[in-house]
């Protein structure tokens, strides 16, 4: 854009006065590092081995290795873009309306007290992390308080302490210390937790677990931040991996809830995701709806319809509530029964190390226990792509490649010894 008299009409900016240079706006920009998810696909794009194993995807894969759709998603996808009466527009900057309502009804359930008493609402999000982002900027506004956990820092808020959660040593939830960190948080800190299919670690809280950190929650005026990323695809069943939001709000909590339908409705690329608010009181209910709309207007504007439409007109239907809920069922079943064959297998194979922190874990993602040398071993050695933390995605291992990782697995952990 040039303005009359200016000497930058129609002449480039030069660079330290080399005319063959021209200035960009982007010349001091950063290269950013590189995340260790995408280093690891792209390594195992470049790995030219038959047997390769990519085990750190997000997705849920299938017995023939292919990221897998619901036969009920891809039906309802054919009929919605098959009726005539579906008309192209913006939707609310909230969101679809049935789709926030179903949302919320499936997290808290129908006969919740926040939903009859009207105080509890929630908002459409492009995604889990944006729904968590857009809670993290609700908080900044909104919550007296400087203390919350790398999304927060984005929205202005530079206090983030961590809590102890895995024991490497017991393969499971450190309960006692989780409580001793939560027990030592500054008293209105936001506490950031997770409701179930926890990740990395697949494993979850005990509904008395969940009871004595609720007490001590309660105690310290502490809010609660719960993550639902993928209800449903952690036991099978929807009520019991809500169960800790329905509880927390049964006590008369505050709460924020971000939930994802990417994961548990196969919808990766139309990144469906909701924040659930329940408040304490109806009249507080129109600011906070007011503020997360100014919000959502400066971050993305609107949502995208599609996915929404599908998971809204499932959750409104009870013959598809019914279908969808058996074919994640089997979903779950297939991933239980992977994680008692690798046990076993590594069992037989005589790997040092006890492994029934395959089974006692839930969900897509697998929390194996090896360490930074054992999971450079399986990439470098063996072909085979873990998280460098060590975490697996179960789904990812199928009739034709089990034996192959578990004799790798075996492999890192006695090479190491």
């Amino acid at each position: 854009m040039s303005r009359a008299g200016s000497s930058l009409n129609e002449t480039g900016v030069k660079l330290n006065g080399d005319p063959g240079a021209d200035l960009s706006v982007f010349t001091k920009a950063l290269t950013a590092a590189e995340s260790p998810e995408t280093r690891l696909l792209s390594a195992f794009k470049k790995d030219t081995h038959a047997r390769k194993a990519y085990l750190a995807g997000r997705e849920y894969y299938s017995e023939e290795g292919k990221t897998f759709e619901l036969r009920l998603v891809r039906r309802i996808k054919q009929q919605l873009s098959a009726d005539p009466t579906t008309r192209p527009e913006y939707p609310s900057s909230l969101g679809l309306t049935q789709f926030t309502r179903r949302a919320t009804e499936v997290a808290l359930g129908k006969s919740s007290r926040a939903i009859v008493e009207n105080r509890a609402f929630g908002v459409q999000t492009p995604g889990f992390t944006a729904a968590v982002r857009l809670g993290a900027e609700l908080l900044r506004h909104w919550y007296d308080g400087d203390s919350l956990a790398g999304i927060f820092q984005a929205a202005g808020i530079p206090d983030i302490r961590q809590y102890y959660y895995w024991d490497d040593e017991q393969r499971g939830v450190c309960l006692e210390k989780l409580l001793q960190d939560l027990e030592k948080a500054p008293e209105r800190s936001v506490v950031v937790l997770s409701a179930s299919a926890h990740y990395p670690t697949g494993a979850d809280l005990s509904q008395n677990q969940w009871a004595m950190i609720t007490k001590l929650v309660m105690r310290r005026r502490l809010f609660p931040f719960l993550l639902l990323p993928a209800q449903a695809l952690c036991c099978g069943d929807l009520e019991r991996d809500a169960w800790p939001v329905q509880y927390c709000a049964s006590q008369g909590m505050e709460l924020l809830c971000a939930q994802s339908f990417s994961h548990c409705f196969g919808l990766y690329g139309e990144a469906v995701g909701h924040l659930l608010c329940v408040l304490k009181q109806n009249s507080l209910l129109l600011s906070v709806q007011r503020q997360a709309d100014k919000i959502v207007r400066s971050l993305w504007a609107q949502p995208s319809v599609g996915g929404a439409q599908v998971v809204a007109t499932v959750l409104s239907n009870p013959a598809h509530l019914v279908e969808w809920k058996q074919e994640l069922k089997s979903i779950v079943e297939r991933c239980m029964l992977i994680r008692e064959v690798l046990r076993e297998r590594l069992r037989l194979l005589g790997t040092p190390g006890c492994w029934d922190h395959l089974t006692q874990q839930g969900g897509l993602y697998c929390f194996t226990g090896l360490n930074g040398e054992q999971v450079e071993f399986l990439s470098k050695r063996r072909h085979v792509y873990l998280l460098p933390i060590g975490c697996l995605n179960v789904s990812a291992i199928n009739g034709r490649n089990l034996d192959y990782i578990a004799e790798s697995i075996h492999l890192a952990v006695t090479t190491s010894v």
